[in-house]
Protein backbone atom coordinates (compact mmCIF):
# COMPACT_ATOMS: atom_id res chain seq x y z
CA UNK A 1 0.00 0.00 0.00
CA UNK A 2 1.23 3.47 -0.84
CA UNK A 3 0.58 6.70 0.99
CA UNK A 4 1.36 10.35 0.29
CA UNK A 5 4.42 9.95 2.50
CA UNK A 6 6.07 7.32 0.29
CA UNK A 7 5.21 8.70 -3.14
CA UNK A 8 6.48 11.90 -4.65
CA UNK A 9 3.87 14.59 -5.03
CA UNK A 10 2.67 15.16 -8.57
CA UNK A 11 2.44 18.86 -9.40
CA UNK A 12 -1.06 20.17 -9.90
CA UNK A 13 -2.36 23.69 -10.58
CA UNK A 14 -3.66 24.24 -7.07
CA UNK A 15 -5.44 22.53 -4.20
CA UNK A 16 -9.08 23.22 -3.33
CA UNK A 17 -9.53 26.07 -0.91
CA UNK A 18 -11.29 25.43 2.39
CA UNK A 19 -14.01 27.90 1.36
CA UNK A 20 -15.19 25.61 -1.46
CA UNK A 21 -18.13 23.41 -0.53
CA UNK A 22 -17.22 19.83 0.24
CA UNK A 23 -20.38 18.50 -1.41
CA UNK A 24 -19.91 20.37 -4.69
CA UNK A 25 -19.54 18.67 -8.06
CA UNK A 26 -16.60 16.32 -8.12
CA UNK A 27 -13.65 17.24 -10.32
CA UNK A 28 -9.99 16.42 -10.82
CA UNK A 29 -8.96 18.78 -8.04
CA UNK A 30 -11.21 17.04 -5.53
CA UNK A 31 -9.90 13.64 -6.59
CA UNK A 32 -6.30 14.79 -6.25
CA UNK A 33 -6.96 16.33 -2.86
CA UNK A 34 -8.40 13.02 -1.65
CA UNK A 35 -5.26 11.14 -2.84
CA UNK A 36 -7.25 9.00 -5.26
CA UNK A 37 -4.31 8.93 -7.69
CA UNK A 38 -1.93 6.94 -5.49
CA UNK A 39 -1.43 3.32 -6.59
CA UNK A 40 0.51 0.31 -5.39
CA UNK A 41 4.21 -0.37 -5.99
CA UNK A 42 5.08 -1.29 -9.55
CA UNK A 43 6.04 -4.85 -8.60
CA UNK A 44 2.46 -5.49 -7.36
CA UNK A 45 0.56 -4.13 -10.33
CA UNK A 46 -1.94 -6.02 -12.49
CA UNK A 47 -1.31 -5.87 -16.27
CA UNK A 48 -5.00 -5.26 -17.02
CA UNK A 49 -4.83 -1.98 -15.09
CA UNK A 50 -2.34 -0.56 -17.57
CA UNK A 51 -4.96 1.58 -19.42
CA UNK A 52 -5.76 3.37 -16.16
CA UNK A 53 -2.16 4.10 -15.12
CA UNK A 54 -0.79 7.56 -15.87
CA UNK A 55 2.85 7.20 -14.81
CA UNK A 56 5.10 5.89 -12.06
CA UNK A 57 6.87 7.81 -9.30
CA UNK A 58 9.37 6.41 -6.75
CA UNK A 59 8.54 2.81 -7.63
CA UNK A 60 4.75 3.29 -7.42
CA UNK A 61 2.10 3.75 -10.08
CA UNK A 62 0.06 6.91 -10.45
CA UNK A 63 -3.54 6.50 -11.59
CA UNK A 64 -4.91 8.67 -14.40
CA UNK A 65 -7.52 10.83 -12.64
CA UNK A 66 -9.20 11.85 -15.89
CA UNK A 67 -10.15 8.24 -16.54
CA UNK A 68 -11.12 7.88 -12.88
CA UNK A 69 -13.50 10.81 -13.26
CA UNK A 70 -15.04 9.35 -16.44
CA UNK A 71 -15.49 5.91 -14.88
CA UNK A 72 -16.97 7.46 -11.74
CA UNK A 73 -19.56 9.40 -13.75
CA UNK A 74 -20.50 6.24 -15.67
CA UNK A 75 -20.86 4.28 -12.43
CA UNK A 76 -22.95 7.05 -10.87
CA UNK A 77 -25.29 7.07 -13.85
CA UNK A 78 -25.74 3.31 -13.60
CA UNK A 79 -26.34 3.39 -9.85
CA UNK A 80 -28.79 6.27 -10.18
CA UNK A 81 -30.71 4.47 -12.92
CA UNK A 82 -30.81 1.24 -10.91
CA UNK A 83 -32.05 3.04 -7.81
CA UNK A 84 -34.64 4.97 -9.84
CA UNK A 85 -36.03 1.67 -11.15
CA UNK A 86 -36.56 0.44 -7.59
CA UNK A 87 -33.44 -1.71 -7.28
CA UNK A 88 -31.35 -1.94 -4.12
CA UNK A 89 -27.61 -1.30 -4.13
CA UNK A 90 -25.58 -3.21 -1.55
CA UNK A 91 -22.49 -1.42 -0.23
CA UNK A 92 -19.66 -3.77 0.75
CA UNK A 93 -16.45 -2.77 2.49
CA UNK A 94 -15.00 -4.96 5.23
CA UNK A 95 -11.44 -3.60 5.39
CA UNK A 96 -10.58 -1.30 8.27
CA UNK A 97 -10.33 2.00 6.34
CA UNK A 98 -13.75 1.40 4.75
CA UNK A 99 -15.89 0.03 7.57
CA UNK A 100 -16.94 3.32 9.15
CA UNK A 101 -17.43 5.07 5.81
CA UNK A 102 -19.60 2.28 4.41
CA UNK A 103 -21.83 2.26 7.51
CA UNK A 104 -22.18 6.06 7.59
CA UNK A 105 -22.95 6.56 3.91
CA UNK A 106 -25.33 3.61 3.72
CA UNK A 107 -27.18 4.84 6.79
CA UNK A 108 -27.36 8.35 5.34
CA UNK A 109 -29.19 7.19 2.22
CA UNK A 110 -31.00 4.23 3.77
CA UNK A 111 -29.18 1.60 1.77
CA UNK A 112 -28.04 -1.92 2.70
CA UNK A 113 -24.43 -2.54 3.62
CA UNK A 114 -21.91 -5.12 4.82
CA UNK A 115 -18.95 -3.73 6.77
CA UNK A 116 -17.87 -6.85 8.65
CA UNK A 117 -16.74 -10.24 7.40
CA UNK A 118 -18.49 -11.39 4.25
CA UNK A 119 -20.12 -14.74 5.00
CA UNK A 120 -19.86 -17.26 2.19
CA UNK A 121 -23.17 -17.75 0.40
CA UNK A 122 -24.63 -14.42 1.45
CA UNK A 123 -25.95 -14.05 -2.11
CA UNK A 124 -25.85 -17.56 -3.58
CA UNK A 125 -27.40 -19.13 -0.46
CA UNK A 126 -29.76 -16.31 0.37
CA UNK A 127 -32.50 -18.58 1.81
CA UNK A 128 -30.26 -19.61 4.71
CA UNK A 129 -29.08 -16.06 5.27
CA UNK A 130 -32.69 -14.85 5.28
CA UNK A 131 -33.57 -17.39 7.95
CA UNK A 132 -30.84 -15.96 10.18
CA UNK A 133 -32.08 -12.44 9.50
CA UNK A 134 -35.60 -13.47 10.52
CA UNK A 135 -34.15 -14.97 13.70
CA UNK A 136 -32.43 -11.67 14.48
CA UNK A 137 -35.61 -9.66 13.90
CA UNK A 138 -37.62 -12.05 16.09
CA UNK A 139 -35.14 -11.84 18.98
CA UNK A 140 -34.97 -8.05 18.81
CA UNK A 141 -38.76 -7.76 18.91
CA UNK A 142 -38.93 -10.19 21.82
CA UNK A 143 -36.35 -8.18 23.76
CA UNK A 144 -38.17 -4.93 23.02
CA UNK A 145 -41.48 -6.39 24.26
CA UNK A 146 -39.81 -8.23 27.19
CA UNK A 147 -41.14 -11.56 25.93
CA UNK A 148 -37.97 -13.62 25.75
CA UNK A 149 -38.70 -17.38 25.96
CA UNK A 150 -36.16 -17.87 28.76
CA UNK A 151 -36.35 -19.14 32.32
CA UNK A 152 -32.88 -18.39 33.65
CA UNK A 153 -30.48 -15.49 33.56
CA UNK A 154 -27.92 -17.62 31.73
CA UNK A 155 -30.30 -18.20 28.83
CA UNK A 156 -31.08 -14.49 28.69
CA UNK A 157 -27.40 -13.62 28.44
CA UNK A 158 -26.91 -16.26 25.76
CA UNK A 159 -29.72 -14.78 23.66
CA UNK A 160 -28.40 -11.25 24.08
CA UNK A 161 -24.97 -12.42 22.96
CA UNK A 162 -26.59 -14.07 19.93
CA UNK A 163 -28.36 -10.82 19.04
CA UNK A 164 -25.09 -8.88 19.22
CA UNK A 165 -23.33 -11.40 17.02
CA UNK A 166 -26.11 -11.48 14.43
CA UNK A 167 -26.22 -7.70 14.35
CA UNK A 168 -22.51 -7.63 13.68
CA UNK A 169 -22.88 -9.58 10.45
CA UNK A 170 -26.49 -8.89 9.40
CA UNK A 171 -27.24 -5.51 10.97
CA UNK A 172 -26.94 -3.74 7.64
CA UNK A 173 -29.17 -6.13 5.71
CA UNK A 174 -32.02 -6.73 8.18
CA UNK A 175 -34.50 -5.23 5.71
CA UNK A 176 -33.21 -7.11 2.68
CA UNK A 177 -35.98 -9.39 1.42
CA UNK A 178 -34.57 -10.03 -2.05
CA UNK A 179 -31.25 -10.00 -3.83
CA UNK A 180 -29.76 -6.59 -4.58
CA UNK A 181 -29.81 -5.15 -8.08
CA UNK A 182 -26.19 -3.99 -7.84
CA UNK A 183 -23.20 -4.28 -5.50
CA UNK A 184 -20.67 -1.57 -4.69
CA UNK A 185 -17.35 -2.99 -3.47
CA UNK A 186 -14.29 -1.39 -1.95
CA UNK A 187 -11.14 -3.42 -2.81
CA UNK A 188 -11.92 -6.24 -5.22
CA UNK A 189 -9.17 -8.47 -3.81
CA UNK A 190 -10.42 -8.20 -0.23
CA UNK A 191 -14.03 -8.87 -1.32
CA UNK A 192 -13.27 -11.50 -3.94
CA UNK A 193 -15.96 -13.85 -2.56
CA UNK A 194 -18.63 -11.15 -2.81
CA UNK A 195 -17.54 -10.32 -6.36
CA UNK A 196 -17.53 -14.00 -7.35
CA UNK A 197 -21.05 -14.54 -5.96
CA UNK A 198 -22.36 -11.43 -7.69
CA UNK A 199 -20.82 -12.51 -11.01
CA UNK A 200 -22.29 -15.96 -10.63
CA UNK A 201 -25.78 -14.53 -10.11
CA UNK A 202 -25.39 -11.92 -12.84
CA UNK A 203 -25.52 -8.96 -10.45
CA UNK A 204 -23.59 -5.92 -11.77
CA UNK A 205 -20.60 -4.89 -9.65
CA UNK A 206 -19.37 -1.33 -9.13
CA UNK A 207 -15.97 -1.30 -7.43
CA UNK A 208 -12.93 0.79 -6.63
CA UNK A 209 -10.04 -0.96 -8.36
CA UNK A 210 -6.46 -0.19 -7.44
CA UNK A 211 -3.42 -0.91 -9.60
CA UNK A 212 -3.08 -4.43 -8.15
CA UNK A 213 -6.71 -5.45 -8.99
CA UNK A 214 -8.22 -7.17 -11.99
CA UNK A 215 -10.81 -4.81 -13.54
CA UNK A 216 -12.22 -7.52 -15.83
CA UNK A 217 -14.30 -9.04 -12.99
CA UNK A 218 -16.07 -5.70 -12.44
CA UNK A 219 -18.72 -4.32 -14.74
CA UNK A 220 -18.22 -0.69 -13.64
CA UNK A 221 -14.62 -0.23 -12.39
CA UNK A 222 -13.54 3.02 -10.75
CA UNK A 223 -9.72 3.32 -10.83
CA UNK A 224 -8.52 4.77 -7.56
CA UNK A 225 -6.79 4.31 -4.28
CA UNK A 226 -8.72 1.72 -2.26
CA UNK A 227 -6.51 2.06 0.86
CA UNK A 228 -6.82 5.74 1.72
CA UNK A 229 -9.66 6.78 4.00
CA UNK A 230 -10.26 10.07 2.17
CA UNK A 231 -10.33 8.41 -1.25
CA UNK A 232 -12.77 5.75 -0.06
CA UNK A 233 -14.96 8.35 1.61
CA UNK A 234 -15.08 10.57 -1.47
CA UNK A 235 -15.98 7.84 -3.95
CA UNK A 236 -18.40 6.11 -1.58
CA UNK A 237 -20.09 9.42 -0.87
CA UNK A 238 -20.59 9.99 -4.60
CA UNK A 239 -22.11 6.53 -5.05
CA UNK A 240 -24.39 7.02 -2.03
CA UNK A 241 -25.51 10.40 -3.38
CA UNK A 242 -26.32 8.76 -6.69
CA UNK A 243 -28.46 6.20 -4.84
CA UNK A 244 -30.35 8.97 -3.04
CA UNK A 245 -30.79 10.93 -6.28
CA UNK A 246 -32.20 7.88 -8.02
CA UNK A 247 -34.67 7.26 -5.21
CA UNK A 248 -35.79 10.88 -5.27
CA UNK A 249 -36.24 10.64 -9.02
CA UNK A 250 -38.27 7.45 -8.57
CA UNK A 251 -40.49 9.11 -5.98
CA UNK A 252 -40.95 12.15 -8.19
CA UNK A 253 -41.71 9.97 -11.18
CA UNK A 254 -44.27 8.02 -9.16
CA UNK A 255 -45.91 11.24 -8.02
CA UNK A 256 -46.01 12.54 -11.60
CA UNK A 257 -47.49 9.24 -12.76
CA UNK A 258 -50.14 9.41 -10.05
CA UNK A 259 -50.92 13.02 -11.00
CA UNK A 260 -51.24 12.04 -14.66
CA UNK A 261 -53.51 9.14 -13.76
CA UNK A 262 -55.63 11.41 -11.57
CA UNK A 263 -55.84 13.95 -14.40
CA UNK A 264 -56.84 11.25 -16.88
CA UNK A 265 -59.50 9.98 -14.50
CA UNK A 266 -60.82 13.53 -14.05
CA UNK A 267 -60.95 14.00 -17.81
CA UNK A 268 -62.72 10.67 -18.27
CA UNK A 269 -65.20 11.58 -15.53
CA UNK A 270 -65.85 14.98 -17.14
CA UNK A 271 -66.33 13.35 -20.55
CA UNK A 272 -68.66 10.77 -19.02
CA UNK A 273 -70.69 13.47 -17.29
CA UNK A 274 -70.88 15.49 -20.51
CA UNK A 275 -72.03 12.43 -22.46
CA UNK A 276 -74.72 11.73 -19.87
CA UNK A 277 -75.85 15.35 -19.98
CA UNK A 278 -76.04 15.26 -23.78
CA UNK A 279 -78.01 12.00 -23.68
CA UNK A 280 -80.43 13.48 -21.14
CA UNK A 281 -80.83 16.57 -23.32
CA UNK A 282 -81.62 14.41 -26.36
CA UNK A 283 -84.18 12.43 -24.41
CA UNK A 284 -85.83 15.62 -23.16
CA UNK A 285 -85.90 17.08 -26.68
CA UNK A 286 -87.46 13.91 -28.05
CA UNK A 287 -90.10 13.96 -25.31
CA UNK A 288 -90.92 17.59 -26.05
CA UNK A 289 -91.22 16.82 -29.75
CA UNK A 290 -93.62 13.92 -29.16
CA UNK A 291 -95.84 15.78 -26.66
CA UNK A 292 -97.53 18.28 -29.20
CA UNK A 293 -98.24 15.42 -31.60
CA UNK A 294 -99.99 13.42 -28.89
CA UNK A 295 -102.08 16.45 -27.81
CA UNK A 296 -103.16 17.41 -31.36
CA UNK A 297 -104.04 13.88 -32.42
CA UNK A 298 -107.62 13.80 -30.95
CA UNK A 299 -108.46 17.18 -32.52
CA UNK A 300 -107.20 16.05 -35.93
CA UNK A 301 -109.22 12.87 -35.68
CA UNK A 302 -112.39 14.84 -34.79
CA UNK A 303 -111.83 17.24 -37.70
CA UNK A 304 -111.34 14.32 -40.07
CA UNK A 305 -114.58 12.72 -38.91
CA UNK A 306 -116.63 15.92 -39.32
CA UNK A 307 -115.07 16.61 -42.71
CA UNK A 308 -116.29 13.28 -44.21
CA UNK A 309 -119.49 13.89 -46.45
CA UNK A 310 -120.90 10.39 -46.41
CA UNK A 311 -119.90 7.17 -44.96
CA UNK A 312 -118.73 4.62 -47.49
CA UNK A 313 -120.66 1.41 -47.95
CA UNK A 314 -118.18 -0.43 -45.88
CA UNK A 315 -118.83 1.97 -43.01
CA UNK A 316 -122.63 1.55 -43.44
CA UNK A 317 -122.41 -2.17 -43.06
CA UNK A 318 -122.27 -2.03 -39.31
CA UNK A 319 -125.42 0.20 -39.31
CA UNK A 320 -127.31 -2.25 -41.60
CA UNK A 321 -126.30 -5.13 -39.41
CA UNK A 322 -127.51 -3.18 -36.41
CA UNK A 323 -130.83 -2.50 -38.20
CA UNK A 324 -131.08 -6.15 -39.13
CA UNK A 325 -130.45 -7.10 -35.55
CA UNK A 326 -133.10 -4.65 -34.37
CA UNK A 327 -135.52 -5.86 -37.08
CA UNK A 328 -135.25 -9.48 -36.06
CA UNK A 329 -138.03 -9.21 -33.46
CA UNK A 330 -140.57 -8.06 -36.14
CA UNK A 331 -139.81 -11.08 -38.26
CA UNK A 332 -140.22 -13.17 -35.18
CA UNK A 333 -143.65 -11.59 -34.71
CA UNK A 334 -144.53 -12.14 -38.41
CA UNK A 335 -143.77 -15.80 -38.22
CA UNK A 336 -146.97 -16.63 -36.25
CA UNK A 337 -149.10 -14.82 -38.87
CA UNK A 338 -147.61 -16.85 -41.66
CA UNK A 339 -148.17 -19.94 -39.58
CA UNK A 340 -151.84 -18.94 -39.27
CA UNK A 341 -152.16 -18.49 -43.03
CA UNK A 342 -150.61 -21.87 -43.60
CA UNK A 343 -153.10 -23.40 -41.17
CA UNK A 344 -155.95 -21.73 -43.06
CA UNK A 345 -154.70 -23.08 -46.38
CA UNK A 346 -154.33 -26.51 -44.91
CA UNK A 347 -157.82 -26.23 -43.51
CA UNK A 348 -159.23 -25.28 -46.95
CA UNK A 349 -157.33 -28.14 -48.47
CA UNK A 350 -158.98 -30.48 -46.02
CA UNK A 351 -162.40 -29.01 -46.82
CA UNK A 352 -162.12 -29.37 -50.66
CA UNK A 353 -162.61 -33.18 -50.72
CA UNK A 354 -166.12 -32.77 -49.32
CA UNK A 355 -167.09 -30.52 -52.26
CA UNK A 356 -165.69 -32.86 -54.97
CA UNK A 357 -168.93 -34.73 -55.66
CA UNK A 358 -170.35 -31.62 -57.29
CA UNK A 359 -168.57 -32.13 -60.58
CA UNK A 360 -169.69 -35.74 -60.65
CA UNK A 361 -173.26 -34.62 -60.20
CA UNK A 362 -172.83 -32.23 -63.06
CA UNK A 363 -171.44 -35.04 -65.15
CA UNK A 364 -174.35 -37.28 -64.31
CA UNK A 365 -176.75 -34.47 -65.11
CA UNK A 366 -175.08 -34.05 -68.48
CA UNK A 367 -175.27 -37.71 -69.21
CA UNK A 368 -178.91 -37.79 -68.17
CA UNK A 369 -179.72 -34.84 -70.39
CA UNK A 370 -177.95 -36.48 -73.27
CA UNK A 371 -179.89 -39.66 -72.75
CA UNK A 372 -183.11 -37.79 -72.71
Amino acid sequence: MTTPDTVEEVPVPSTPSPAEPANGPINLRALFAASVHFGHPTKRWHPRMEPYIFTKRNGAHIIDLSKTLDCLETAKEFVQKTSAEGGEVLLVGTKKPAQATIAEEATRVGSMYINQRWLGGMLTNFQTIQARIERLVYLEEAIAKDELPTTTKRETLRIEHEVVRLNKFFGGIKEMVRLPAAVFVVDVIKEKIAVAEANRLGIPVVAIVDTNCDPSVVQYPIPGNDDGVRAIRLITSEIATAIATGRDAAVKLAQERMAEEAELEAQEEAARAQAQAEAAARVAAAAQAEAPIAESAPEEIAQAVTAQPEAPPTEAAPEETAQAVTAQPTTAQAEPAEAKENDAVSAESTETPTQEPAPQEEATEKTDSQQE
